[in-house]
């Protein structure tokens, strides 16, 4: 197997913010009279944010909200995120990201980012912490840029795409959540790597599809190696 193309997520894999994705779709779910727990919250962690408001004021009134409300809610965490990423203290890379970056690519990878963030996030997260024109990242792909977003492939499809690479047998995916292990699955990965340092832990990803878990960033070159084209 050779791995031409590395697709990692960013909250919680290679973007540090403390629990924010969490803090800030509280607050503003807590519009809907409803309270939501850490817990509720990271069972849709990794999947458009959309689409995880839908699921979680769904199972809380018994009904789909209405697509305005969606819309509501989520201009608001939208607003809060932006915010965060923009003049937050906490915000900052995982430990080794970019060098992570550098070592794949000078082994021959490409690198992507994939989020379940729209593009406005993805920009300003990528501004904050430098790593515009410095030559780490050949994609970066937003989760309001496909049809679908996680589980399903297509933030990896279109990585290829942008990237060039045939073959999802020759894509590396690496992530923090069951959604990023159940998106490499779909899209049929040669490597699905979970991280057992973001939102979820070993153990709760263990039971989901993957090849390898691993403690930190530093461990994916040495596992990709002999590997990369």
């Amino acid at each position: 197997m050779s791995i031409e193309l590395v697709v990692l997520d960013m909250a919680g894999t290679t973007v540090r913010d403390d629990d924010a994705v969490h803090i800030c779709l509280q607050a503003a779910l807590a519009g809907t009279g409803f309270s939501f727990t850490r817990d509720e919250v990271n069972d849709v962690m990794g999947i458009p944010k959309p689409s995880a408001i839908e699921i979680l004021v769904s199972a809380r009134s018994g009904q789909p909200p209405a697509a305005v409300e969606v819309d509501r809610i989520h201009a608001d965490f939208l607003r809060r995120m932006l915010a965060h990423y923009e003049t937050g203290p906490d915000v900052g890379e995982i430990p080794g990201a970019a060098a992570t970056f550098e070592a794949l690519r000078a082994a021959g990878a490409k690198v992507a980012l994939d989020t379940g963030f729209s593009r406005p996030i993805v920009d300003a997260v990528l501004r904050r912490l430098g790593w515009i024109g410095r030559g780490l990242l050949d994609a970066t792909v937003a989760s309001d840029e496909v049809a679908r977003g996680r589980p399903a492939p297509d933030l990896i499809f279109r990585a290829m795409e942008l990237t060039g690479v045939k073959s999802a047998g020759a894509v590396a995916k690496v992530g923090d959540t069951p959604s990023d292990l159940q998106e490499g699955t779909a899209a049929g990965c040669g490597l699905v790597v979970g991280v057992t340092f973001g939102s979820h832990t070993r153990a709760q990803l263990a039971g989901h599809p993957h090849t390898h878990l691993i403690d930190s960033l530093e461990e994916l070159p040495a596992l990709l190696r002999g590997t990369v084209v």
